[in-house]
C-alpha cells in the first residue's frame, strides 16, 4: 500500500514539473535583472555589492572594465591622512609621490584623493590608506550644476536666494563629503550692449554656493546647495554662467541674458515739510515692477552731529511712505534703508537701498539796514557835522595854502637857524674858558723841572747806578 502511495507522489511531482518548465522559458526577465544588466555596463564594477552614482567599497576593491579609456575617481578618506595607494590587478601600485602627469594625475587634499587614469589596466583594483567608513569610490563622468532659473524681474542691489543640486551622469549626488570636491559659482557676465549701463563692465562673481547650514543654507549636508546672491552691480543687461569647478576640470553653463533693472525705491525730502521742526521723508517705487501694497521699509538716520535713529514703515497701502527727520540740527543728514516687497508678478524681493543724503543749510541771518540802525541809535543829527568839515577843508583857496606853508616852512627854517647859531657860540665859549687854566699848568710844570734835575733824590740817585752808560 505504501509503494502505491509513492508512486503515485512521485509521477504527480515530475508532471508538475514537466508543466512549468515551458511558462519559464516564455516569460521575460524579471526588473531586477534588467538593472543588474545595465549597472554592468558601468566603466566600474563593484566586487559583490553595488551603490547608486558609485560603487561602494568592500574591502577597499574595485572593478574597471576592459573598454574604459579614461576614469576620474575619487576617495575619501580621514582628515589629514596620507594619500591612498592604489594596487593594480598585477599587484604594480601607484604613489601619489610617483605621478608624473602623463597618464595618470592625481590631486590630495586633507580629506580626500583625486585620480584621473587614462587607459586604465581591465580588473580587479584596490584603494589601501585611511579611507573613512561607508566611502565609496566615485566615478566622475559628467558633473552639472542644476540650479533654479532665475526671475525675469531682478534689481541691483537686490538680495536673493538660490538653491542648486548637482548630477553625475545625470545621477544626484546625495553624497555629502563631496562638497569639498567641488566649487559652485555664478557670473554675471556684460553682453556689452551699448544702450545699457554695463557697458564695458567687468565681469562679477556674485554668488558662492554652499552646503554647510551657514547663511541662507536650510541644512548641512543635505545635498542642497545654497547661494546667496547680492546684486551690488550695475544695472543692465547681463548673461549668468553657471560654473563648477573641480581640481581636474571645469563645467560651465551660460544661461540666456537678462535685465537687471535699476533699484526701483524713489527717495526725496521735504524740508521742513512735517513743520518748523521736522523734514518729511518721501519714499514711493517704481509701481510699473513694484507692488506698492507690499512695501515695508527698515532704515537708520544719521544726524550731522553723529546721532544715530532707526525707524522701520510697517503700515501696508498705496500711498507714499513718510517718516518725519527731527530737524534740531544743520548738515549732512544720511538715510540707509533695506526694502522689502513683491515684485508685480509676485514674487518676494530683499532690496538693499543705496544710502540717500541732504544737506540743510544754516540761514544766513539779514544784514542791518543804515536808515534803521541811526534810528534805532538816534544819530540822525551827529551825521550832518563830518559833512560841514569836509566842505570847509574843500573850500580852502591855493593862495591860503600856500600862505601857510610858507609860514610852517620859514619857522622851521627859522628856528634850525637859531639852535645852530647858539650850539656854535656855546661851544667857543667853553674853548676859551678851559684853554687859561692848562696854560698856567704847563708854565708851572716847565719851572719845577729845572730845580729837580738839580737835586735827585735818593730814589733817582738809586736808579742811576743801575742804569748802563751811553757808548
Amino acid at each position: 500500500m505504501s509503494r502505491a502511495l509513492l508512486t503515485i507522489l512521485s509521477v504527480a511531482l515530475a508532471f508538475t514539473v514537466s508543466a512549468q518548465q515551458p511558462a519559464e522559458q516564455g516569460a521575460e526577465p524579471a526588473p531586477e535583472a534588467t538593472a543588474q544588466q545595465a549597472e554592468s555596463e558601468s566603466p566600474i564594477a563593484l566586487i559583490g555589492n553595488d551603490y547608486e552614482n558609485g560603487i561602494k567599497l568592500l574591502q577597499n576593491r574595485f572593478r574597471i572594465d576592459h573598454n574604459v579609456k579614461e576614469v576620474t575617481m575619487v576617495f575619501f578618506r580621514e582628515y589629514g591622512s596620507a594619500p591612498v595607494v592604489l594596487v593594480r590587478p598585477d599587484g604594480s601600485k601607484i604613489f601619489q609621490s610617483q605621478v608624473e602627469g602623463e597618464d595618470i594625475f592625481w590631486f590630495d587634499s586633507d580629506t580626500y584623493d583625486m585620480i584621473s587614469i587614462k587607459n586604465p589596466v581591465p580588473g580587479p583594483w584596490q584603494a589601501v590608506g585611511q579611507i573613512i567608513e561607508g566611502s565609496r569610490v566615485m566615478v566622475l563622468s559628467d558633473i552639472a550644476l542644476h540650479a533654479e532659473p532665475l526671475p525675469p524681474i531682478l534689481f541691483s542691489g537686490e538680495i536673493l536666494k538660490q538653491t542648486a543640486y548637482l548630477t553625475n551622469g545625470d545621477k544626484p549626488i546625495d553624497y555629502s563629503q563631496f562638497r569639498d570636491v567641488v566649487e559652485l559659482t555664478i557670473d554675471l557676465v556684460s553682453t556689452n550692449n551699448p544702450n545699457y549701463d554695463n557697458f564695458g563692465a567687468d565681469d562679477q562673481q556674485i554668488a558662492t554656493f554652499e552646503d554647510n547650514g551657514r547663511g541662507m543654507d536650510e541644512a548641512p549636508l543635505d545635498g542642497v546647495f545654497t547661494g546667496q546672491f547680492n546684486l551690488n552691480v550695475p544695472a543692465g543687461e547681463w548673461q549668468p554662467v553657471f560654473r563648477v569647478t573641480t581640481p581636474m576640470f571645469t563645467r560651465e553653463q551660460v544661461d540666456p541674458p537678462l535685465r537687471l533693472y535699476p533699484n526701483p525705491v524713489k527717495i526725496d525730502v521735504e524740508l521742513d515739510g512735517g513743520g518748523n521742526d521736522y523734514h518729511k521723508l518721501l519714499i514711493d517705487v517704481d509701481r510699473d515692477l513694484v507692488d506698492i501694497n507690499t512695501l515695508l521699509v527698515d532704515g537708520k538716520v544719521r544726524y550731522p552731529n553723529a546721532d544715530v535713529r532707526n525707524f522701520s514703515l510697517t503700515e501696508l497701502g498705496g500711498d507714499v511712505r513718510e517718516y518725519l527727520i527731527i530737524a534740531y540740527d544743520y548738515g549732512i543728514f544720511r538715510v540707509k534703508m533695506t526694502a522689502y516687497g513683491k515684485t508685480v508678478n509676485g514674487r518676494d524681493f530683499i532690496l538693499d537701498v543705496p544710502e540717500f543724503t541732504f544737506l540743510v543749510a544754516e540761514p544766513e541771518l539779514p544784514e542791518p539796514e543804515v536808515t534803521e540802525s541811526a534810528a534805532d541809535n538816534n544819530v540822525d543829527e551827529v551825521i550832518p557835522e563830518p559833512q560841514v568839515t569836509i566842505e570847509e577843508d574843500e573850500g580852502m583857496d591855493d593862495d591860503t595854502l600856500m600862505l601857510w606853508l610858507i609860514i610852517v616852512n620859514g619857522s622851521i627854517v627859522g628856528v634850525g637857524l637859531l639852535g645852530a647859531i647858539v650850539v656854535i657860540f656855546l661851544k667857543r665859549r667853553k674853548g676859551k674858558a678851559t684853554a687859561q687854566p692848562a696854560k698856567a699848568k704847563a708854565d708851572a710844570k716847565a719851572t719845577a723841572k729845572p730845580a729837580e734835575a738839580a737835586k735827585p733824590g735818593f730814589l733817582g740817585g738809586l736808579m742811576g747806578k743801575f742804569k748802563k752808560p751811553k757808548e
